[in-house]
C-alpha cells in the first residue's frame, strides 16, 4: 500500500503526461500486486476477528489483493473529486484497470459506482454536480474498459455466476444513464452520448444477450416517450437500425417519420424540426434540450458517418446528403426564420461537410440561403456571425490550398447564382482573390475560359448585361496583376488576345477556328465605353507584365521574361494585331488610318523585321528598340481611339514613330547573311553634326515620362534596360538635365507660352464656337466664380453698397454711394482680385513644382536602371554630382526624391565591386574637387556622410588607375580647413572613413594631421586631431617604414607632452577624459615602437614623463585624478623599461670588455714571474 499511495496524488494533476505517467506506474504496481494474490477458498472457515472487522460488502477483498480492491474503491471515490483535473485522471486510471482484471464484474462495479454517488439532502449544488458527474464518468469507464461485454469468465467465484458481464447489468447501466439525463439538461446530451456508447460496445461484441439487450434498449427508449423526438433518440436510432433490420421500424418512427428509414428523403423536414431543437415550436419538440451551446450535437457526427463515411468510400451517398443538406441544413438552419444561434450551428455543419465531401459534390454545398447568410454576416464587423463567417473564409482558403485543383469550382460558387459576381467588394475581404492565388494554373485556364463563355450570354437587360463585361474584365485585370497567381503563358495570351479584339476590333462574323474561335467572340454591339476599357487594361496589363528585373544576390543578371521564346508580351501582341489587320473577312480595325499612316506602319513594321536580323553585341539594343516602337504603334494605336479628335497629341505620336524609326536606321546597320540573296543592305552613318541616335531614343523615352502613366513609364524603362549599354556621355547628360532644379515660376511661364501658341495657331477654329467655350468655361469655373462674388458682395457692404448688390430696380435711379466710399471699394475690389490672381499663381506653381518632382522620380527609374546593368562604366562618374544635388538640396516635399537619389549614392555607386573602365582621370578629379568644397560647407551631417561615401568611390576609381597624389592634396587641404576654420562642416568621421577605408594613404597623412594640430582654432580641434593620429597608428603603422614609424611617434610624444604640460599650466582647457585620451596615445605608440624596434635601438627620454607626472601631481585640477597620474604613471614605466633594457645591454658589454682585460694583465704578471729567475741565474 505504502508504494501506491503516492501515485494518486499525480493523477489529479493539470499536466496530461503527468497524470499519464502516474496512470501506468499505478496499473502495473496493482498489476504486480494482483499477480502475487491467492484468492481465499470458498469454504474457508471465518474467523471471530474477520466478523467483527467486517469491511465493504462488495465481495471486492475475496479474489483481488487488498491494494487492488482499495485502489478500485479509491478511484471510484476520487471521479468526484472537485481538484483540477481529478475526474480526468482517475477515470482513465479505473478504465485502464478494470480492462487488465479478470477478478471483477460489471454488476459489481456498477453497485459501486450507485452507492458511491447518492445525491445527499445536505449537500450544495457544486457537491451534486460533482457526484452526478462521477455517476456518469463512473459508468462510462465500465463501458471503455470493456467490462459491460466482457465474455472471459472469473477464475474463481464466490457464487455460481462466472460470467464478468450479463444482460442485467447492460439493462442497469442504461436505465441509471437514462435516470440521470432526465435529472440535469446540462447532462442529457453527455449520458445519451454514453448510452450510445453502450450499444456500440454490445454491437460489436458477440455475447449470447446481445438481441435482448438491444429489445431491451428499444423499449426503454421509444416506450416510454413514444411521441418525444430529439436529437438523441434519433442519434440512438441511426445506431439501433442498421442492428436490427428486422424490426418493424415503421411502426417505431410514426407518426413523427413516414418512412421507416430515418434518412429518407421523405423525413428530412421532420428531421430539420428536431435538428433545429427549437422548443415550443412543434407537439414533438421537447422543451427540455437545454440552453444553446456552441457546439455542434453529437449527433451530426452520426449523421456524416452514414451518409459520407470516410473509412468506407464505397458507402457514400452523395446524392442523398445533397437533399439533406438542402432541406435539413440550408432550409432549417439558415431559414429565414432562424434564429442567429441555428445559422451559427449551420455554419459549423458547413465547415465539417466541406472537410467530406468530394470535389464533383462540392457546389451541393453553396445553397441559396447558406450564401445570403454568409454574406450578409461578412460585410459588416458588427454583425453577429461575423466571426464565425471569417472562420468559413479561412477554411476554404485551406481546403484551397489542399486541393488546387477543384479552387475553379469555389470561384463558380461564389460568383455564381447564389453567390455574387462582386462577392470580394460585398464581403470586403479576399476571398476570391486568394481563392485564385491558390489556384494552378489549369484551375485558371478553366476560370477565364467559363468568363469568356459568360460574355455573350443573351440578357434583355442591356445595363446588367454592360456591367457583367466590366466585370469580366476586371477579372482577367486581376489574374494577369496578381503576383501570387502563378503564371503561365497560355491564359495570359489568352486575356490580351481579348482585350485586343474587344478593344481595338470590330467583330463581323464568328470564326470556329483560329485566334477568335479560342476567345469565344462572336459579333455584338459593344458600347464604346466598353471599348475604351478593354484598350485601358490592355495597356495596364502589358505594363505589369513588363516588369523590371530584380538583381539576384550574386549578381545582376535578371531572370528573363515570362515567355517560353523570350519574346516580349508586347511583340506578341503586336503580331496579332498584324494578324488581326490582315484577317478582314471576320474583323474590322475601329481605326482607319490615312494613307500616310499606312506607309508610316509598313515602314515600321520593315525597321522592326530588319531589327530581328540583328545580332552579336547589339543584340540587345535592338531588341530594345524593337519594343520601343511596337509600344509606340500600339499605344498610337490606343490613343486615336480615345481621342475624339485628330488634334496635336496623334500629330505628335507620328512624329515619334518617324523618330525612332530614323534613329534605328541610322544606330544599326543590318546584313542579311543569306546564301539565297545576293544583296546586302547596309544603313547610313549619322552625320557628325546630327545627334547621335541613342540620344534621340533616349529623348523619346523622357518623353514617354513625362506623359506619367504606367505603360509608358514600364516601356520606357524596359527599353533604356536593353539600350543602356549603348548610352554615350551625351546621353548621360541628357538624363542628368532632367534632374536641374528649375524655378516653379519657369515652368509655369513654360506651360502658358505652349498655351498661347497653341491658342494663336487656333484662333479661328475657336473663334466659331466661343460663346460655346464661354459657357463651358463658366460651368467648369462655376464654385470659384462663386467664391469671387462673395468676396465682392463683402466689400461692397462693408463699405455701405449693399443696396447694390440686390435684384430690384426700384431705386436705380438714386445715388448709392458718394465718392470717398468708391475709392474705398476700388481699393477693396484691388485687393480681392490681387488675392485671387495670387491664389492661381502659387496654385499654378504648387501644381507645376509637384508634376516636376515626380518627373524627376521617374528619371532617377533611369538612373538606377543604368548603375544597375553597366556597373563598370565610366560614365557613372558623370552620375555623382547631379545626384548629390538632389540628395543634398531637395525641399521637404522633395523627400521621396532625396532618398531615392541617396539610395543610388550609397547603395549603388559606394558599393561597386569591379573598378571602371577607361576613367576620365582629369574629369575624376575635379568631381572629388568638387565634393570636398561641398563637404567643407555641407548644410547637415546627412549630407556630409553623403559626400563622404562619394569622395570614397571617386578615391577607389583614381587609386584603381594608380593616381593618389591628387586624393591626398585634397584630404591635406581638408584637414587643414577643419583644423583651421572654424566654420567647417567636416567631422571626425569624414576623415576615419578615409584611413579606415585605405590604410596606406592615411599613413601619408600623419604628418600634415601632426604639424596642422598646433595650428587648431581651439583645444577641442586639436584633440580631434590627435584621435585621428590614434586610428592613423592603429591601422597604418604596419604599412609604414620602421625609421618612419619611430621618428614620428618620438614627434608625436613631443607633442602631446607639450599639450599636456600647456594643460597643466592653464594656458589650454583640457578636461579630464582628454587627458586619458592622450595618454592612451601614447601608451599605442610605445607598443608600436616596440613591434617595429626589436632591438630596443631607440632612446626614450624618461625623464619628461618623470617631471610632467610631477607637475600633474602638484595640478588643482589634475592632481585628484588618480586615473589619469596612473596612466602617466604606466607610461613612465613603459619608457624605464625601454630605457632598462638598454643599459642593461649596455652594462654587459662593458663588464666583458673589464673581465677581458683583466685576463690580459694576469696572463703578463705570471709571465714576469717566470722570467725573473731565469734571469737571476
Amino acid at each position: 500500500m505504502a508504494t501506491t499511495l503516492s501515485l494518486f496524488w499525480n493523477l489529479s494533476s493539470a499536466s496530461k503526461k503527468e497524470r499519464i505517467s502516474a496512470t501506468v506506474k499505478l496499473v502495473n504496481s496493482l498489476e504486480k500486486f494482483q499477480g502475487q494474490h491467492t484468492p481465499k477458498p470458498e469454504d474457508s472457515p471465518v474467523s471471530e476477528d474477520d466478523e467483527e472487522n467486517v469491511g465493504p460488502t462488495d465481495d471486492l477483498d475475496v479474489l483481488n489483493a487488498h491494494d487492488v480492491a482499495y485502489s478500485i474503491r479509491r478511484l471510484i471515490r476520487g471521479l468526484a473529486s472537485p481538484r483540477e483535473s481529478s475526474r480526468l485522471g482517475f477515470s482513465v486510471a479505473l478504465t485502464e484497470l478494470l480492462s487488465r482484471l479478470d477478478t471483477v464484474t460489471s454488476a459489481q462495479i456498477i453497485s459501486i459506482i450507485i452507492d458511491g454517488s447518492k445525491i445527499q439532502g445536505s449537500m450544495t449544488g457544486q457537491e451534486e454536480r460533482d457526484v452526478l458527474f462521477a455517476r456518469l464518468f463512473g459508468l462510462a469507464t465500465v463501458i471503455h474498459s470493456g467490462l459491460l461485454v466482457r465474455q472471459t469468465p472469473l477464475s474463481t467465484s464466490p457464487s455460481s455466476a462466472t460470467s464478468s458481464s450479463s444482460l442485467e447489468s447492460y439493462k442497469e447501466l442504461v436505465i441509471h444513464l437514462l435516470v440521470l439525463a432526465e435529472k440535469k439538461s446540462w447532462l442529457r446530451e453527455c449520458a445519451w452520448w454514453t448510452i450510445g456508447q453502450a450499444i456500440d460496445a454490445v454491437i460489436k461484441s458477440s455475447v449470447f444477450w446481445k438481441d435482448e439487450a438491444l429489445a431491451s434498449t428499444l423499449e426503454v427508449v421509444y416506450e416510454r416517450e413514444k411521441d418525444i423526438w430529439t436529437p438523441e433518440t434519433v442519434a440512438i436510432t441511426l445506431k439501433l437500425q442498421p442492428a436490427m433490420p428486422k424490426h418493424d421500424w415503421k411502426s417505431t418512427l410514426s407518426p413523427t417519420f413516414k418512412d421507416s428509414a430515418i434518412l429518407a428523403p421523405a423525413n428530412f423536414l421532420s428531421l430539420g424540426r428536431i435538428l433545429k431543437e427549437t422548443p415550443g415550436e412543434d407537439e414533438w419538440q421537447q422543451s427540455n434540450t437545454g440552453t444553446w451551446k456552441a457546439q455542434l450535437h453529437y449527433v451530426w457526427n452520426i449523421i456524416f458517418d452514414n451518409f459520407l463515411p470516410e473509412s468506407e468510400p464505397e458507402r457514400r451517398r452523395n446524392a442523398l446528403f445533397q437533399e439533406f443538406f438542402r432541406i435539413v441544413v440550408d432550409g432549417t438552419l439558415f431559414g429565414a426564420s432562424s434564429s442567429p444561434e441555428r445559422k451559427f450551428w449551420g455554419f459549423l455543419v458547413f465547415k465539417k461537410a466541406l472537410r467530406r465531401v468530394d470535389g464533383a459534390d462540392l457546389p451541393m454545398l453553396f445553397t441559396k440561403n447558406f450564401m445570403r447568410s454568409w454574406i450578409n454576416h461578412l460585410s459588416h464587423k458588427d454583425r453577429h456571425l461575423h466571426k464565425i463567417a471569417l472562420d468559413v473564409v479561412k477554411d476554404i482558403q485551406n481546403f484551397v490550398q489542399q486541393n488546387p485543383e477543384l479552387g475553379y469550382t469555389l470561384i463558380l460558387q461564389l460568383t455564381g447564382i447564389h453567390g455574387s459576381q462582386q462577392f470580394d467588394k460585398l464581403t470586403r475581404t479576399k476571398t476570391v482573390e486568394s481563392i485564385l492565388s491558390r489556384m494552378d494554373s489549369d484551375g485558371i485556364m478553366k476560370y477565364i475560359q467559363s468568363l469568356l463563355e459568360q460574355v455573350d450570354e443573351s440578357d434583355n437587360d442591356i445595363i446588367a448585361a454592360e456591367a457583367k463585361k466590366i466585370w469580366i474584365a476586371d477579372q482577367f485585370t486581376a489574374l494577369v496583376r496578381n503576383g501570387a497567381i502563378p503564371k503561365r503563358e497560355d491564359w495570359i495570351q489568352l486575356i490580351l488576345n481579348w482585350f485586343a479584339v474587344q478593344g481595338l476590333y470590330l467583330v463581323k462574323r464568328k470564326s470556329d477556328k483560329g485566334l477568335l474561335a479560342s476567345l469565344h467572340v462572336t459579333p455584338s454591339n459593344l458600347s464604346e465605353d466598353f471599348r475604351r476599357i478593354c484598350r485601358s487594361k490592355l495597356l495596364a496589363c502589358l505594363a505589369d507584365l513588363t516588369p523590371l528585373p530584380t538583381a539576384s544576390q550574386k549578381g545582376d543578371k535578371a531572370p528573363k521574361e515570362g515567355t517560353a521564346d523570350d519574346e516580349s508580351w508586347i511583340s506578341k501582341i503586336f503580331t496579332v494585331v498584324n494578324h488581326l489587320d490582315n484577317d478582314s473577312k471576320h474583323v474590322t480595325s475601329l481605326s482607319e488610318p490615312s494613307q500616310e499612316e499606312q506607309l508610316l506602319l509598313q515602314q515600321a513594321h520593315k525597321t522592326i523585321d530588319n531589327l530581328r536580323q540583328v545580332d552579336g553585341e547589339m543584340r540587345e539594343a535592338a531588341r530594345g528598340v524593337e519594343l520601343l516602337l511596337s509600344a509606340s504603334l500600339l499605344h498610337r494605336r490606343c490613343a486615336h481611339l480615345d481621342d475624339d479628335e485628330f488634334d496635336a497629341g496623334i500629330l505628335e505620336a507620328i512624329v515619334l514613330i518617324q523618330t525612332c524609326i530614323a534613329a534605328a536606321a541610322t544606330m544599326f546597320s543590318t546584313q542579311n547573311k543569306s546564301k539565297n540573296r545576293r544583296k546586302s543592305h547596309t544603313i547610313s552613318q549619322p552625320n557628325s553634326d546630327s545627334p547621335k541616335p541613342i540620344d534621340v531614343l533616349v529623348d523619346v523615352l523622357i518623353g514617354f515620362l513625362e506623359k506619367s502613366t504606367s505603360y509608358l513609364r514600364a516601356m520606357a524603362n524596359k527599353t533604356f534596360l536593353c539600350i543602356a549599354s549603348a548610352a554615350t556621355e551625351t546621353t548621360i547628360d541628357l538624363i542628368v538635365a532632367q534632374l536641374e532644379r528649375r524655378n516653379p515660376a519657369d515652368l509655369v511661364a513654360d506651360e502658358e507660352d505652349e498655351t498661347d501658341s497653341a491658342t494663336s495657331e487656333d484662333d479661328d477654329e475657336d473663334a466659331e464656337c466661343s460663346d460655346e467655350d464661354n459657357e463651358d468655361d463658366f460651368d467648369d469655373g462655376n464654385e470659384a466664380a462663386l467664391e469671387l462674388r462673395m468676396k465682392i458682395e463683402d466689400a461692397l457692404k462693408a463699405n455701405g453698397a449693399e443696396a447694390a448688390i440686390g435684384d430690384t430696380d426700384e431705386d436705380s435711379e438714386e445715388e448709392l454711394v458718394d465718392d470717398e466710399q468708391m475709392m474705398s471699394i476700388d481699393e477693396h475690389l484691388a485687393e480681392v482680385f490681387r488675392s485671387r490672381s495670387g491664389d492661381k499663381k502659387q496654385s499654378k506653381n504648387v501644381n507645376a513644382q509637384r508634376e516636376a518632382t515626380h518627373f524627376k522620380n521617374r528619371v532617377l527609374d533611369l538612373v538606377d536602371i543604368f548603375t544597375k546593368k553597366m556597373p563598370r562604366s565610366p560614365h557613372n562618374l558623370r552620375l555623382v554630382l547631379p545626384l548629390i544635388e538632389l540628395a543634398t538640396k531637395s525641399g521637404n516635399d522633395e523627400r521621396q526624391l532625396s532618398d531615392k537619389a541617396r539610395g543610388i549614392l550609397n547603395n549603388r555607386l559606394a558599393k561597386l565591386k569591379d573598378p571602371l573602365q577607361e576613367v576620365d582621370q582629369e574629369y575624376a578629379e575635379t568631381i572629388l574637387d568638387e565634393l570636398h568644397i561641398r563637404a567643407r560647407k555641407a548644410h547637415s551631417s546627412d549630407a556630409l556622410a553623403i559626400l563622404s561615401h562619394c569622395s570614397l568611390f571617386i578615391c577607389k576609381v583614381l587609386t584603381n588607375i594608380g593616381c593618389e597624389k591628387p586624393v591626398l592634396r585634397l584630404y591635406r587641404e581638408s584637414i587643414a580647413d577643419f583644423m583651421t576654420r572654424k566654420a567647417s562642416s567636416l567631422n571626425m568621421t569624414f576623415f576615419k572613413d578615409f584611413i579606415t577605408r585605405y590604410p596606406t594613404l592615411g599613413w601619408c597623412l600623419r604628418d600634415d594631421v601632426l604639424d596642422t594640430s598646433p595650428k587648431a582654432i581651439n583645444a577641442y580641434r586639436k584633440c580631434q586631431a590627435f584621435q585621428l593620429l590614434n586610428v592613423i597608428l592603429t591601422l597604418s603603422s604596419s604599412t609604414g617604414d620602421s625609421q618612419d614609424v619611430l621618428s614620428f611617434i618620438l614627434k608625436l610624444h613631443t607633442s602631446v607632452l607639450h599639450f599636456i604640460d600647456s594643460a597643466c599650466d592653464d594656458q589650454v582647457s583640457l578636461s579630464a577624459a582628454q587627458i586619458k585620451d592622450l595618454f592612451k596615445l601614447v601608451m599605442l605608440g610605445i607598443r608600436q615602437a616596440r613591434k617595429v624596434d626589436k632591438s630596443n635601438q631607440n632612446v626614450w627620454d624618461s625623464g619628461a614623463w618623470r617631471t610632467l607626472h610631477g607637475r600633474l601631481v602638484a595640478s588643482k585640477r589634475f592632481g585628484s585624478s588618480i586615473a589619469i597620474l596612473k596612466l602617466c604613471s604606466q607610461v613612465e614605466s613603459a619608457l624605464q623599461t625601454q630605457h632598462g633594457g638598454q643599459h642593461s645591454l649596455i652594462a654587459s658589454k662593458r663588464k666583458a670588455e673589464e673581465v677581458e682585460a683583466e685576463s690580459v694583465l694576469s696572463d703578463a704578471k705570471r709571465k714576469k714571474k717566470k722570467s725573473a729567475p731565469t734571469s737571476q741565474s
